[in-house]
Parts: C-alpha cells; structure tokens; sequence
C-alpha cells in the first residue's frame, strides 16, 4: 500500500533530523577544535611575557626565543615536541612530605596538565617511552638518558599562552620540575603525516553514527 504524503513527509524529516544532527555535532566540534581568534595582537604578548618573566628566571629559559614565537604566530594550530628524562629516585612529595619516586610526581603533574590541555583545544598527538639509545646521531650531546617523549598539539599559540597561565596548571608545576631531571621542548608544524586528523576521524565517526541511526530508523518503521 503506499503510504499517504504526510507520512513521506514525517519519513523525510526524520531522515533530516539524524543527519542534520550528526552535522551540527560536526560543526559544534570544529568550533571548538580549531582557533577562530587570529594571530596574537602585541598588547597580548607584552601582558603574557610580562606575568611569565619570574618563571624565565627561575627555568633558566630565553624570554626571547619565546617572544620570537609568539611574535611569529600565523594563528595556525602547532604540536610541541616534548623529551623528558624523568626522575626516578626518591624526592620529597611537597604535598605530603612523604618520598616518593619523582616519576610518580610527574605522572601527578600530567593528571592536571591534560584538562588544561583539553579545555584550550589541544590534546596529546602521542605519548611513548624510550626504549633503546640513539641509533643515528651526530654532532649532538650524548643520550642523557630520555624516559619518555609526548607530541602536544596546541589549537594556538594564543591557547598555549591560556595553558600556561592556568591556575590548574601552574599549581602542578612544582611536581613537574621534582618529577623530572631534564628536558626540553620545541614547536613543530606538520609536513607529512600518515595519521588522520581528528578532523577526519571525527567526520566519520558522526557519519557512521548517523548511517546505523539511519538504518535502524529503516528497520523500525517496515
């Protein structure tokens, strides 16, 4: 039997409503994920480099690499190239007095860097352990030893700025510098990647879910 135009029509709206729906959870994500905000204006770096200049002392860092960073900013999203030797004797926890392996402090910092992280648009690209010595190298230092390396992709330099000047983040800090014996970190901008973007992936996890919606939709209604 056909079915009457009214029902066609409340079958078309139904078809429009999961896919729409799916479609605004797309645009909801890129929203969010990606930076709308521009480059950084120099009132914004000034009053950034000004709040950060006792860190700077205290880290033995060059205010001016960070200022020719910032300087240098095209809006663009970043991942910060992160080698960690960590501590892996006994420390002192500053919370509780107690010794603890300064490994675990670490860890306690990155459990209040990540909300941060999240909350500003950025996420871990990857995170791995060190499992061998430098099998090509040279005209640099020895291998002072690394423990681990993260990839940290920033939505901004603007986003990086909020991170660091976070009240969550910068209450951590402290577990950081006794979790960890040396490291260093340098921004990088992709070339050539055989990862999906989250662009991507998300794309089509939202599709797929809206195709089974769609299905099942199907199912129920014959």
């Amino acid at each position: 039997m056909p079915r009457p135009p009214s029902q066609k029509a409340t079958d078309g709206m139904s078809v429009w409503i999961i896919w729409g729906a799916a479609l605004l959870a797309y645009a909801v994500f890129r929203l969010w994920y990606d930076s709308w905000s521009g480059p950084l204006k120099s009132a914004e770096i000034e009053a950034f480099l000004s709040q950060m200049a006792g860190r700077f002392e205290g880290t033995g860092n060059s205010p001016d690499v960070m200022r020719a960073f910032l300087e240098a900013d095209d809006g663009r999203e970043f991942v910060m190239l992160n080698l960690v030797k960590a501590q892996m004797e006994q420390v002192e926890d500053p919370k509780t007095g107690q010794r603890v392996q300064g490994f675990e402090l670490l860890k306690r910092y990155s459990k209040r860097f990540m909300p941060v992280l999240f909350r500003n648009g950025g996420h871990p690209g990857m995170v791995g352990r060190k499992v061998g010595g430098y099998v090509d190298a040279w005209n640099t230092e020895a291998d002072p030893g690394w423990t681990i390396f993260g990839l940290m992709r920033y939505r901004s330099r603007r986003d990086m700025m909020k991170l660091v000047m976070d009240p969550l983040f910068t209450e951590g800090h402290s577990d950081k510098l006794l979790g960890t014996l040396a490291t260093f970190s340098f921004p990088t901008q992709r070339v050539v990647s055989f990862y999906l973007s989250p662009r991507v992936t998300v794309a089509l996890v939202l599709a797929l879910l809206a195709a089974l919606a769609h299905i099942i939709w199907l199912t129920c209604r014959t």
